[in-house]
């Protein structure tokens, strides 16, 4: 499979991942310039972005990207020739195990976009649907009379514009699943009476937005579908929401025995078991040098 058609698959099953460029090679380095691949959460890497001994250190900052989601331009050098200008986004890692050459890696990434519930089938649950994906926050629709929530945890916001309905049961079920954002599309006066019905304390009560959207005076059903948006931006951007996805792994590190680089244990980190006690390595060539050491001994 080609990366472009993966990163078009972890999108849709909305997996978190690193997409790695090589932008610039030297010699006598193994990858070439356009070299692409995927890093996933646990650490594996999908494609070719230079040898063992550079994955370790793309590894590595590929993991601290998604922890940041904040893409970075990675230099990585055989020895401590630091030139390289020093700016935002940029980072430079000195890796013993290189033979010679540098590579640019440029790590940008792919964190799911916010997952929006919408209940209801009105021309308002039409209307936000069409705005939420015109900004790129992923959109389920469902009726009211469907199951609430298919992927609780997956949910950013729900809002419920069915204007009648199991209302009360979907902001029940809501609350229950910890959705950050419930909005219920309805009067203040009706908006209060459903929420009295449901007997809710004053911490859940804060939690549903009714009426919902910004107060700009909004009329029709695209004017409020806005209002909604720019409320749940703001709850993003600004509150602090929290966009679930599938968390970042923490993968331990261990220090290669060989050349004493620290690496990052993934499921495809050179590994090596003597007398009970385990080893990782930044490369094959370490492994079989200890290897090799070991057997000597």
């Amino acid at each position: 499979m080609k990366i472009s058609e993966r990163a078009q698959q972890l999108v849709r099953t909305r997996t978190p991942f690193v997409h790695a460029t090589v932008v610039r090679a030297q010699q006598p380095t193994s990858a070439h310039a356009g070299d692409e691949a995927i890093l996933l959460p646990d650490g594996t890497i999908e494609g070719f972005v230079g040898g063992q001994c550079a994955q370790n250190s793309v590894r590595k900052a590929a993991l601290g990207a998604l922890q940041s989601n904040e893409s970075v331009l990675l230099r990585v050098l055989p020895d401590g020739d630091l030139q390289f200008p020093e700016a935002p986004g940029a980072a430079v890692v000195v890796n013993p195990c290189l033979s010679g050459g540098a590579l640019e890696i440029f790590l940008e990434p792919q964190i799911p976009a916010p997952l929006v519930r919408i209940c209801g089938a009105t021309p308002i649950a039409d209307a936000l649907a069409e705005m939420c994906e015109l900004v790129g926050f992923g959109v389920q629709r469902g009726a009211a009379e469907a199951d609430p929530l298919d992927s609780p945890s997956d949910t950013t916001a729900m809002v419920i514009a069915s204007h009648g309905g199991p209302e009360a049961e979907l902001i029940r079920a809501a609350l229950d699943a910890g959705v950050g954002y419930i909005g219920l599309v309805a009067s203040k006066i009706r908006g209060a009476s459903i929420l009295d019905e449901l007997g809710l304390t004053d911490a859940e009560r804060a939690r549903v937005r009714t009426p919902v959207g910004l107060p700009i005076g909004a009329k029709t059903s695209q004017e409020i579908a806005v209002s909604i948006v720019a409320e749940l931006i703001q709850a993003i951007r600004k509150d602090g929401l929290t966009v679930p996805s599938s968390p970042v792994s923490v993968v331990s590190e261990a220090l290669d025995p060989v050349c004493g680089m620290t690496v990052a244990v993934g499921p495809d980190t050179p590994h090596l078991t003597v007398d009970d006690v385990d080893y990782w390595f930044c490369s094959s060539g370490c492994r079989s040098s200890f290897a090799t050491t070991k057997t000597d001994s």
